[in-house]
């Protein structure tokens, strides 16, 4: 194990104390005070330079990350916080080349762990111990300023008003598409939810809109953005995309996606090749530029063409090849799509690429969802796709449901194998 591995570790094993909404979720455990008193202790580290907030209940990773990588194509050292991680914990903290030298996270980690530690149980206000998410983005925070780094992009957690980043004062923040989730958290409604999301609009900042599907989101956007005086673009009004087309680069399963992405906002056409696929990426992908193009005014469009040609995800229809282990088969496809709307533009995208009947004659499917999704209108879009089907639970770390997900399949007519373990 190496020193950064060390440090790490030890911070996740002291942060673990603390509840932790991804894993046990609970309600009325949102509000900002205990990151301002957190941040205050520690000199302000959320203000130490520029950054960009990201909110939407989709596509604020991939906004996220693309925006990152043209920063840093720009030349900036760019910190990019996002949730959660696939597989290592720094993948929250880092920079789009990857994690940071060992030393920040030693340092951030003893900053935190020390400020925390010296709070007695009466200081804290309201006398509520921090959550784990609120101690971890105080440690990005950190983060960020003892690695120096010259501008940041923060992913919103859960909703924005009282998500734990919203304490941030951003140079320019971005709301993408608004859909049904958590709503025992944020509201039953599109409306409900996009108001919580609302929340880290602030007075005089731009905001960029991505797509939404009700005419009411757009409304209320425009409405809290004018009475905050913020100045306010909506994606699918300002950009326009055109020729969207998939090709396969140096083997049947390594695949780009290229378009063209026109707005008056740039001088010319935006000529767009990414590794990250799906229709619906071409869309967020309008949002980091325009989010980019409002606080850099004079960044130039090849600068933006080749840090997106640089952006990878994990997880959002990653396809692997080769992999070990698995001889006998092509390509695997990771995706964690989890709502209605992105499991369709999953297998819209898995159509596009994969549609044909010898294909679909050896295509397998091993899906596993957590007890809230929606997976009775989810299952049937897996429908006519696959030769076989497998169902499991997706670990152990969240509530699931198997005998809800195995009706949903029996009622939507697919055939399917359960595995318990």
């Amino acid at each position: 194990m190496n020193k950064k591995e060390k440090s790490v570790d030890m911070f996740c094993e002291w942060v673990d104390r603390y509840l932790n909404f991804e894993k046990n979720p609970k309600k009325g455990i949102f509000w900002l005070e205990t990151m301002r008193f957190l941040c205050e202790r520690l000199d302000n580290p959320q203000d130490y330079c520029r950054c960009i907030h990201v909110a939407g209940s989709k596509g604020k990773g991939s906004i996220s990350r693309m925006i990152a990588c043209i920063l840093e194509e720009s030349g900036l050292k760019c910190g990019i916080y996002s949730s959660p991680h696939i597989i290592d914990f720094t993948e929250r903290i880092c920079t789009v080349r990857g994690a940071f030298d060992d030393y920040v996270y030693e340092k951030s980690a003893n900053e935190v762990i020390s400020c925390v530690e010296n709070v007695s149980s009466k200081e804290w206000p309201g006398e509520r111990q921090p959550t784990w998410f609120e101690l971890v983005t105080l440690f990005a925070f950190c983060c960020f300023r003892n690695a120096e780094v010259d501008f940041a992009v923060y992913e919103v957690g859960l909703g924005g008003r009282l998500d734990a980043t919203n304490v941030l004062m951003p140079a320019c923040c971005c709301i993408n598409t608004i859909e049904l989730e958590h709503t025992e958290f944020l509201g039953n409604t599109l409306e409900a939810i996009a108001k919580e999301k609302a929340g880290i609009i602030k007075p005089n900042v731009p905001v960029i809109i991505g797509t939404q599907k009700s005419n009411g989101v757009e409304e209320l956007f425009l409405q809290i953005a004018s009475e905050k005086k913020a100045p306010v673009l909506f994606s699918q009004k300002e950009c326009f995309i055109n020729n969207i087309n998939y090709k396969a680069e140096r083997s049947d399963f390594d695949f780009t996606m290229s378009f063209i992405l026109k707005s008056d906002l740039f001088p010319r056409n935006l000529n767009l090749n990414i590794s990250i696929l799906g229709d619906v990426q071409a869309q967020n992908a309008s949002v980091a530029c325009l989010a980019v193009k409002t606080v850099f005014p004079s960044i130039k469009e090849d600068i933006i063409e080749k840090g997106l040609e640089k952006v990878k995800l994990q997880a959002r229809f990653e396809i692997l090849s080769k992999v070990e282990h698995f001889n006998d088969i092509k390509a695997i496809v990771l995706d964690g799509a989890h709502t209605v709307n992105s499991v369709q533009h999953t297998m819209n995208t898995f159509a596009k690429l994969f549609g044909s009947n010898t294909m679909q004659e050896k295509a397998v499917l091993l899906f596993a969802c957590a007890a809230d999704k929606d997976v009775k209108a989810i299952a049937p879009f897996f429908k006519n796709h696959f030769a076989s089907v497998f169902l499991t639970k997706p670990g152990n770390s969240k509530e699931s449901d198997l005998a809800h997900l195995e009706n949903a399949f029996k009622n939507a007519a697919i055939p399917y194998v359960l595995f318990e373990d």
